[in-house]
């Protein structure tokens, strides 16, 4: 629990999370009905919660099974807190079996849309048609409901879809209310946060910008704040953030690696220094950067050169803020989600990520992350509150090794000025759409291909740029986007005609997963 926010809030919803790929998806439609919720370790006990207690917890769902070895439990205490709980797919089975209920495997899987039928009594259901499609996803189910249960819902290959008692406000569902798949989800999911729980609209982002200005105030005190300006949103709102709580206390570094979008820097400067009266310091180490990659081709290699090289420069310049206590960082909740979660085990690295941690030792920063409870489109609307411009709020995400790993294979200042000029024709057809600000990312890729291609009479043997955009709500999974072909037509018309050394382009219909957002 976020020991700085809660005291805060007079009313939240306790999420317990195991592991499920919709958790997030919970708190963000809490959120959305202006309440404030919480995702929190599934080992989370009543004890724990005793000291902030919640209007209500939520028990989410997740991949394992009641059965396995090991599967993460409830604290049964919890059920017995006096507040109502609602249990969802795993989190009804853990409900049921904890409670005296009996959980078997399923005789068939529930995968995907399925009707399900409402009984009455239920007041998650109030308001909601008799008969409603729900999204499922579970093996295991309920057999038989614990004592003094009522059933709630039933579908064809599920007796018990849904279960309830009123008298101790617990309930469970076995399907997803949180997932857009589901009829009147978000409504159910209404009626335990409202009329079950008794939470009123209290979550206001207006309000949160006031009090996280006073609660950065009292954090910093007299001191000095140094933060690593990215130019992309979450930087740049938390930039904003601590300008208005300190003024110019603040001192904001970026660093113009040679790997970032076309006029990026001075962008960046125009903004921050120009219009917006922030202290910034912009080093320009392009050669510095391209000095590391030489000789490099290997992603992760890469992508490691770019990091230290960005921590070294970053050093070198907060050295000259002695008076610097605080460092600023842009971590935003599922962050922080990602970084604390218990079901994690031994994984692979996909691909490392670089911030400015790993400060040398004579760097010994407080931080200073004030967004670390907010998500995406939270950031986007609290940089709207403070009046921030929607070109940099709408700004997509944009990778810490930028071009870096835009481009495969050894990286150059050549290829990254080739890339800057393919990807500015992209971003220009791509903003003409009327959908675009739903778009998660549209972006160039540089091949480490030659192809033979002819323009006029000439044989040309030129490089290969690749397209990609996807659709996304938090980057975890990501759908390729149908461009409509006549944009694409134009996206490859104007590359190959106004960008000299490429003569091929090609479209990724790549999802995540298999494939990730970035190539590299």
């Amino acid at each position: 629990m976020n020991d700085q926010t809660l005291p805060a809030q007079k009313q939240w919803i306790a999420i317990l999370d195991y592991g499920s790929q919709y958790t997030q998806l919970i708190a963000r439609r809490i959120r959305e009905r202006e309440v404030y919720s919480e995702i929190i370790r599934c080992d989370t006990t009543a004890a724990d919660l005793a000291a902030h207690p919640p209007a209500g917890v939520i028990l989410s769902g997740g991949p394992n099974s009641v059965f396995e070895e090991g599967a993460p439990t409830v604290d049964p205490a919890i059920f017995e807190m006096g507040v109502p709980v609602l249990g969802i797919c795993y989190g009804m089975q853990l409900m049921s079996q904890t409670l005296g209920g009996k959980v078997v495997p399923g005789a068939e899987r529930e995968y995907g849309k399925m009707p399900i039928e409402v009984m009455p009594g239920n007041p998650l259901f109030d308001g909601i048609p008799s008969t409603i499609t729900a999204w499922m996803s579970h093996g295991d189910r309920v057999e038989a409901i614990p004592a003094n249960f009522e059933r709630g819902a039933v579908s064809a290959t599920c007796p018990f879809a849904a279960m309830f008692d009123n008298a101790k406000r617990l309930y469970a569902l076995q399907f997803h209310p949180e997932v857009v798949h589901t009829q009147y989800g978000t409504d159910i999911l209404a009626n335990f946060v409202f009329k079950v729980c008794g939470c009123t609209r209290s979550w206001k982002l207006t309000t949160w910008v006031e009090d996280t200005v006073a609660r950065l105030r009292e954090q910093i005190g007299e001191d000095e704040v140094v933060l690593g300006l990215s130019g992309g949103v979450d930087s740049s709102v938390v930039a904003v953030l601590l300008n208005k709580a300190i003024g110019r206390r603040l001192h904001c570094i970026f660093v113009d690696n040679g790997l970032l979008r076309y006029r990026e820097a001075e962008q960046v400067e125009e903004m921050f220094k120009k219009n917006l009266g922030l202290d910034l310091t912009v080093v320009h180490a392009e050669q510095r950067f391209y000095d590391a990659l030489k000789g490099l081709d290997e992603p992760e290699a890469k992508r490691k050169a770019i990091g230290k090289n960005f921590i070294d420069v970053f050093a070198e310049e907060a050295r000259r803020f002695r008076h610097c206590r605080y460092l600023g960082q842009g971590t935003i909740y599922p962050d922080v989600i990602e970084s604390r979660s218990p079901r994690k085990g031994p994984s692979q690295t996909i691909k490392s990520h670089h911030n400015v941690g790993g400060l040398p030792d004579d760097l010994k920063f407080e931080l200073v992350e004030p967004l670390r409870e907010l998500f995406k489109d939270e950031v986007r609307a609290v940089g709207r509150v403070m009046g921030m411009a929607d070109e940099l709020l709408d700004r997509q995400p944009f990778p810490g090794p930028g071009l870096g790993v835009r481009i495969l294979g050894e990286v150059t200042r050549e290829k990254v000025e080739l890339l800057q000029q393919a990807d500015v024709r992209v971003q220009e057809e791509i903003r003409k759409l009327p959908d675009y600000k739903t778009i998660w990312q549209t972006f160039a890729v540089l091949l480490p291909c030659r192809s033979v291609g002819v323009m006029g009479d000439q044989r040309t043997y030129e490089y290969t740029c690749a397209i990609r955009s996807v659709n996304s709500i938090d980057a975890m999974t990501a759908d390729w986007t149908r461009i409509p072909y006549d944009v694409l037509a134009r996206m490859s018309n104007r590359i190959i005609n106004e960008v000299r050394g490429i003569n091929r382009v090609v479209y990724d219909i790549s999802s995540k997963p298999p494939a990730t957002i970035e190539w590299e």
